[in-house]
């Protein structure tokens, strides 16, 4: 299967891809993973996307659309891909489609799994992270259940900064749901309930 993963900061499609990674093995590509690898590998690419990071700016669609490229023509993707923080507009997902279009391997399905902000508001800032271990909890937790460590609230999990991340979302990432469905490529799932629930129904959606 050849997937884009679509969703909300907080709406666990994270959790949903590593759950794909383990059960069939399908690389989980990550554009912020894949930027960090080819600046340290130093590839033409690679030093191109630095030269941008280091001055500050957005690392321009063609580089990004060039290193996705480059991803996806190494072995392990050969029976499919999860392709995740990419695209992130329509303009970006005309262009994926073109790139694909010209290595044979169309998208199979664009799957969004959907949570109400209001719902993603709460979860996120009742998130909690453990100081001395990075474990993650919530704000029931007094101390650490692995290492008794002092629990703490990132600063990007406070309200005012999660309805930004929101609205920035929104605004970027509501045509691309618009354009998936419009191409018959959209699956949407409901990711307000147990993992294991909205696992069983990404599965079934993709004819897994």
């Amino acid at each position: 299967m050849n997937i884009v993963l679509l969703g909300a900061p907080g709406a666990g499609k994270g959790t949903q891809a590593a759950k794909l990674v383990e059960e069939f093995g399908t690389p989980h590509i990550s554009t912020g993973d894949m930027l960090r690898a080819a600046v340290k590998a130093g590839t033409p690419l690679g030093k191109k996307a630095k030269s941008y990071m280091d001055a500050g700016d957005l690392v321009p669609d063609e580089v990004i659309i060039g290193l996705v490229t480059e991803r996806l023509q190494e072995p392990d993707t050969a029976r499919g891909f999860i392709l995740d923080g990419f695209p992130r507009t329509s303009a970006q997902a005309v262009a994926l489609d073109a790139e694909l279009g010209k290595l044979e391997r169309p998208l199979d399905a664009a799957l969004l799994v959907d949570v109400d902000f209001e719902v993603i508001i709460g979860r996120l800032t009742s998130r909690r992270m453990c100081r001395d271990c990075g474990y993650i909890g919530s704000a029931a937790d007094a101390a650490c259940p692995k290492c008794s460590g002092e629990m703490y609230q990132r600063d990007d999990d406070n309200e005012t900064t999660v309805r930004n991340r929101l609205d920035v979302y929104e605004k970027s990432t509501a045509p691309l749901i618009d354009y998936y469905r419009g191409c018959d490529l959209l699956v949407s799932i409901d990711g307000d309930r147990d993992v294991e629930e909205v696992y069983a129904d990404v599965k079934k959606a993709l004819g897994l």
